[in-house]
């Protein structure tokens, strides 16, 4: 399937709807198109109920890029990261939201909704969509990410 950086897998918890859906309003209105993920209330919820399917989706290639939140950005990182062709990246500011994208090529940015406010958000978030990964030295790096034997 061809992917579009306009359009983007996007999932939370419940700690994370909130900032997922101030995102999907403030992008929309740039024209990013998203496939949510999950969840679509407050109501609690598990977080791999969402990172799951989010990280599937960027993995097969349907997606260039994911969003996932939750209060810490740990759990939903920890799931994503379980997929082989996955580098989630926890961003909670400017510089490491960049350096996820300039030295990592992380291709899922995991936000903690209990320590940024949904503006900061939309700002990592344009931030990780606009950044280019640097390649060259940082590409032999995240070649051996998957490699154990490296």
């Amino acid at each position: 399937m061809g992917q579009s950086v306009d359009q983007i897998a996007i999932g939370s918890d419940h700690a994370g709807y909130s900032t997922k859906e101030f995102i999907k309003a403030h992008l929309g209105e740039l024209g990013y198109t998203f496939h949510d993920f999950g969840t679509f209330s407050e109501e609690s919820m598990d977080y791999p109920d969402s990172a799951h399917p989010v990280a599937n989706a960027v993995q097969s290639g349907t997606y260039k890029y994911g969003i996932l939140i939750c209060g810490s950005g740990n759990g939903v990182a920890i799931v994503a990261n379980k997929y082989t062709a996955i580098r989630a990246a926890l961003c909670w500011n400017e510089k490491i939201t960049i350096l996820s994208r300039q030295h990592n090529d992380a291709n899922i940015i995991a936000l903690p909704a209990r320590f940024i406010t949904p503006e900061e958000a939309v700002k990592f978030v344009m931030l990780f969509l606009t950044t280019p990964f640097e390649g060259g030295r940082h590409q032999l790096r995240v070649n051996k990410i998957s490699n154990m034997n490296a």
